[in-house]
């Protein structure tokens, strides 16, 4: 459709940033996959949106104030557009699981609220994460290009085979390497 791009929707933790096992706190928790900046500065000349969408639940746990979590991501985005990157938007779900919202991955309401908001192609889109569940919610979305990458929970989630995934997807090292797997964008991107 006339307008719209795709999007290339990134998890952030166990994608861009390591995963830890007691949530991303503080700053001094944020620690960079070495080839992540890399990556984002590299894609920035791509035409289509980049966006992170990220599932919090530290801050529905009572863990982390959704300001603190806020300024989180902000300072991630900086940090990215330091290094030559850009980031688009990040959308971040702040609920635990038992709230059962639809903004929560696996289900897709981060992406489509991402999609309405920012005039996103979702068919032409690509979703990379490093979780089933991230790749359920590009599904969900009607998302056709999904990856997982190893980093993160990547490798173990990998092994798991959940009859919801319907859709085929690639399995890259990392994101860097998920990058330099897609085909060319600039063909996906409607005239």
């Amino acid at each position: 459709m006339k307008g719209m791009l795709p999007a290339l929707f990134l998890d952030r933790d166990g994608v861009i940033i390591e995963n830890r096992d007691n949530y991303v706190r503080v700053w001094e928790d944020v620690v960079f996959f070495p080839s992540a900046l890399a990556a984002l500065s590299l894609a920035a000349a791509l035409p289509l949106r980049i966006v992170i969408v990220t599932n919090q639940s530290a801050i529905g746990r009572g863990i982390i104030s959704l300001a603190a979590a806020e300024e989180l991501n902000q300072r991630i985005v900086q940090t990215i557009e330091l290094a030559g990157g850009r980031i688009d938007s990040v959308y971040m779900c702040p609920h635990a699981p038992e709230e059962q919202c639809e903004c929560r991955k696996p289900k897709p309401g981060l992406l489509l609220r991402a999609a309405q908001e920012l005039s996103i192609d979702l068919l032409h889109s690509i979703m990379i994460g490093d979780a089933q569940s991230d790749l359920l919610a590009g599904q969900a979305a009607g998302i056709s290009n999904l990856i997982m990458v190893k980093t993160g929970r990547g490798i173990v989630q990998a092994r798991l085979n959940p009859a919801a995934l319907q859709k085929p997807y690639w399995i890259a090292d990392d994101l860097a390497s998920a990058l330099n797997s897609l085909p060319d964008i600039r063909s996906q991107v409607p005239e």
